[in-house]
């Protein structure tokens, strides 16, 4: 597969990369935990089709020593047993904010869920990376960027 724009090498592609990378930045030095942050990334990209992000977080996920049993059961996590509560709040409200397009918004239930497990910073850092992510996806979709070649650490 070719990409339709080289994002990587484009002078003004660079340029707003480079913003979306620095609101990025905010996010990954929050308190909201790294884990929960890698989960989030991985889950809006499955719902999303995006292969570039789900190369480069599970990648990422895997070198910050995440397991493969929980990588592998990230898309079935309501029904796996290896998340905490804190994770599963998370992972409903990324869902159902990747998904608003579907109708549903999220649910004050959601938003209860998620509120007893994080202070009100982590829950800003929340829900900028749901909202990151899903630029990055739709960045990555809409220019079929290719996926497979990733090696952690190499954008930064």
């Amino acid at each position: 597969m070719e990409a339709r724009l080289d994002l990587f090498n484009d002078p003004f592609a660079g340029k707003f990369i480079r913003h979306i990378n620095s609101a990025g930045k905010i996010v990954t030095d929050s308190s909201l935990p790294a884990v929960t942050q890698e989960l989030v990334k991985i889950r809006a990209s499955q719902i999303n089709g995006c292969g570039f992000c789900l190369d480069m977080h599970t990648k990422d996920a895997e070198k910050a020593g995440e397991t493969t049993l929980r990588l592998n059961l990230i898309a079935a996590w309501r029904e796996a047993k290896v998340f905490t509560d804190a994770e599963r709040a998370a992972l409903e409200l990324t869902e159902q904010g990747t998904r608003l397009a579907d109708g549903g918004g999220i649910t004050d239930e959601a938003w209860a869920r998620a509120a007893e497990h994080y202070d009100e910073e982590q829950l800003t850092a929340l829900v900028g990376l749901i909202a990151l992510i899903n630029v990055y996806n739709r960045l990555n979709v809409i220019t079929r960027q290719p996926a497979g070649d990733y090696e952690p650490g190499m954008f930064g």
